[in-house]
């Protein structure tokens, strides 16, 4: 039995994705998270084989919960299932270890048979995502992309850098290296171009 912790913070889909995995034979979903940091901890108590997780979610996204669940070397093998066909989002997630990466619009078999085949060892990618994620580049480094995030979220240079223990001139340089970078003129236009991307 293939068992499975799901992590989404729209209860319907939630409910939906919990339904259709029950129905298959050999896969139990044997607990469900609304975000993040509630998965991390049920990750602890469950110890499923797999972690079924959204990109974005209250508190921590699935992103950072893979990137934490990488860390800790925590045997515990990861899935996104998102929205987001965006290839930034892929090559993060790979960076973070994930085994597997589908969209929510592909049939539920392709994902009982994704999950199966990450429980395997294998990986389980959309393989048009791939393919892009292939052949764009990313720009940004990690704290580039951290204080864009933040910059984007309306906090100034001066928060930012409380925030991040940084100089008031170093988040200035940053933002300023992001932008040039994204071929943009100043930082909402990053922040838009970033996001649309999967950057951030």
């Amino acid at each position: 039995m293939i068992r499975v912790l799901l992590a989404e913070d729209q209860a319907m889909v939630r409910g939906a994705l919990t339904a259709l995995l029950n129905l298959e034979a050999d896969i139990e979903v044997v607990g469900t998270a609304a975000d993040g940091e509630s998965a991390w901890r049920e990750l602890q108590r469950l110890r499923p084989d797999l972690l079924v997780t959204d990109i974005e979610m209250p508190g921590l996204t699935g992103l950072e919960l893979a990137q934490r669940i990488h860390r800790h070397a925590w045997p515990t093998r990861v899935v996104i299932v998102t929205t987001f066909a965006r290839a930034g989002y892929l090559r993060r997630a790979l960076d973070a270890g994930v085994s597997g990466y589908l969209l929510k619009d592909a049939p539920a078999d392709q994902l009982a048979a994704a999950l199966r085949k990450v429980h395997a060892g294998g990986r389980a990618i959309d393989p048009q995502l791939a393919l892009e994620a292939w052949n764009e580049a990313d720009p940004l480094n990690d704290r580039e992309r951290q204080v864009l995030r933040l910059a984007g979220e309306g906090l100034s240079a001066g928060d930012i850098a409380r925030q991040l223990s940084l100089s008031q001139g170093t988040v200035r340089n940053y933002l300023s290296e992001a932008i040039g970078k994204l071929g943009v003129s100043n930082r909402i236009e990053a922040y838009r171009l970033a996001r649309q991307r999967g950057l951030l």
